[in-house]
């Protein structure tokens, strides 16, 4: 191997590790060359002792307990539901292995560990807040899982976004991987998996002479970034979004939202072990509250608890 680049002959020697892995346990000064530690791009002469000492990596401990706090709204035997807050990543993944609500759960509850995804079965984006349900046994799993796939589970979002929208409305634009930035959904992607979503104005406001609305909306399918991507197709992206901003005005700079304004505010489904219809509510966060004099609106204008759990034993939905 004289001549060949240190990183690239580690990984032929070392075929079970892969060659980015090696390269940073090289960088972190876990390999040494006749005792000392040197570059990735280091070039053998030939003859040389290697010494590597594997280094246990983040993803190791994806699946560890950790206490985060956690707000409970409900749990029994076969579910629990959460209300996520912002900032909380769900499920563990590249640049997130620990600090997540899979985590969180794992130490609330240790008998998740025997479910795939430690019961999770949907999920929330980072910086989106509000209600999860997440199973506590098998059965429980297969039946959400059942549910979501036949779309019989509720979903409702409150979303404030930029914009005079319809009075109410239905986007229907398949969601897929955007094609020239891999790290956003496109909506419309030829690619792209069918998706629904259910749209009403609840109130109209304003930022610095920007128009501005709160919308309700409910998914009929549960597609990734699917309200934010559905919502800017139309030309009303959401406040604060730092990703999907197109036709976000330039007084956007001085709102004061640093993530996207979306909330999971009321979820419905059927309870896998005794069948009934339950449902669940919860106000908008601190951040969102506090937002709401700026854009002269106020707690009156939200949905009200009674009002929305009603409507739901009722069987209605926005635009039904």
């Amino acid at each position: 191997m004289a001549g060949e680049r240190l990183d690239k002959a580690l990984a032929v020697s070392l075929p079970d590790y892969s060659r980015n892995r090696l390269k940073t346990w090289v960088e972190a000064g876990a390999v040494m060359v006749d005792g000392k530690v040197t570059k990735a791009r280091y070039l053998l002469r030939g003859g040389e002792s290697i010494k590597l000492f594997p280094q246990e990596m983040p993803e190791q401990h994806a699946f560890s307990p950790q206490d985060i706090p956690l707000d409970v709204v409900y749990e029994d035997d076969s579910i629990i539901v959460i209300n996520k807050p912002p900032g909380l990543v769900v499920h563990p993944a590249a640049g997130n292995w620990s600090g997540t609500l899979l985590n969180g759960l794992l130490f609330k509850y240790p008998e998740l560990k025997s479910l795939p995804r430690a019961g999770i079965v949907h999920r929330l984006d980072k910086d989106t807040s509000g209600l999860m349900v997440v199973a506590r046994t098998s059965q429980a799993q297969t039946a959400l899982v059942r549910q979501l796939q036949d779309r019989t589970v509720g979903r409702r979002y409150l979303a404030w976004v930029w914009g005079d929208t319809p009075a109410q409305g239905k986007v229907l634009a398949s969601v897929g991987r955007d094609q020239r930035d891999r790290l956003k959904m496109s909506a419309g992607s030829p690619q792209g998996k069918p998706a629904a979503t259910l749209y009403r104005r609840l109130v109209k406001g304003r930022f610095q002479d920007h128009p501005v609305s709160l919308v309700e909306c409910r998914l009929e399918t549960g597609r990734t970034h699917q309200i934010r991507v559905h919502l800017e197709s139309l030309g009303f992206p959401l406040l604060g979004d730092p990703v999907y901003r197109k036709k976000t005005p330039g007084v956007s700079q001085s709102l004061p939202f640093a993530r996207q304004a979306l909330h999971a505010f009321a979820l419905s489904l059927q309870h896998p072990q005794t069948h009934e219809l339950v449902s669940w509510f919860k106000a908008p966060p601190p951040d969102l509250m506090d937002l709401l004099p700026n854009l002269g609106m106020s707690n009156e204008d939200l949905p009200q608890e009674q009002s929305v759990l009603a409507a739901i034993h009722q069987g209605q939905a926005p635009n039904e």
